[in-house]
């Protein structure tokens, strides 16, 4: 009964990252053929088939949540991730080394698939990572924090046991992408700078290198 009234306290629904895992399939299959790993099919496959039976078979996120669960969720967004750096790659390429005239408005529209994917992906990364996850974000088990949020800095602003949510590393990633930097929390660790530098380069490759170029060849 205890354990029970612990694992309530602390779990955390799934639905956000499952909505943003599938945005980010979604964004995907609008990008052009040029620019995702072929066959067309394999990375939606490869997200849906294991995302669909895990977002309803473990639709929270909770101590005693079985380990694979996150190991999984890992996986997918790694995948996601590797996806859009070769999209990233691919539409740098198709800029710099492609003979036939460049459409403007085809790399605008891709630009802004790549950078949103990019936020969401990054969100996932940050969310699955900060003090150990959502399983134990919150509890004993927990790891040093990965981020410095304000709530963390001022207590007295935030409701009892805040803790941060989906939504909180969501904002995380769109400001760290827009900015090129930390603007609402603060990396504590090398993996959590790691992953915001490396966040911070794609989106800046995208916008200054892509789209600031597709812009001027507008017709």
């Amino acid at each position: 009964m205890e354990d029970d009234l612990i694992e309530k306290q602390y779990r955390e629904d799934r639905w956000p990252a499952s909505l943003a895992l599938l945005a980010c399939v979604g964004l995907y299959i609008f990008l052009p053929d040029s620019l995702i790993i072929q066959p067309r099919w394999l990375i939606p496959v490869l997200e849906l088939l294991p995302l669909i039976p895990l977002s309803i078979t473990h639709r929270r996120r909770h101590p005693g949540e079985p380990s694979w669960t996150r190991m999984l969720t890992l996986i997918l967004v790694g995948i996601v991730n590797v996806a859009n750096i070769v999209s990233v790659t691919l539409l740098v390429h198709h800029l710099l080394h492609h003979n036939t005239p460049v459409d403007g408005r085809h790399l605008v529209y891709s630009a802004i698939l790549v950078w949103i994917t990019n936020v969401i992906v990054f969100s996932l990364w940050f969310w699955e990572l900060d003090r150990g996850g959502p399983a134990k974000r919150g509890t004993i088990n927990e790891r040093h924090p990965d981020f410095l949020f304000p709530q963390m800095d001022k207590p007295d602003l935030a409701q009892v046991n805040w803790r941060p949510r989906y939504f909180d590393y969501l904002y995380v990633a769109f400001t760290n992408s827009a900015a090129f930097s930390p603007t609402d929390a603060m990396p504590l660790t090398r993996s959590a700078k790691f992953l915001m530098a490396m966040g911070s380069a794609v989106s800046m490759i995208t916008i200054i290198v892509v789209a600031s170029r597709a812009i001027n060849i507008l017709q």
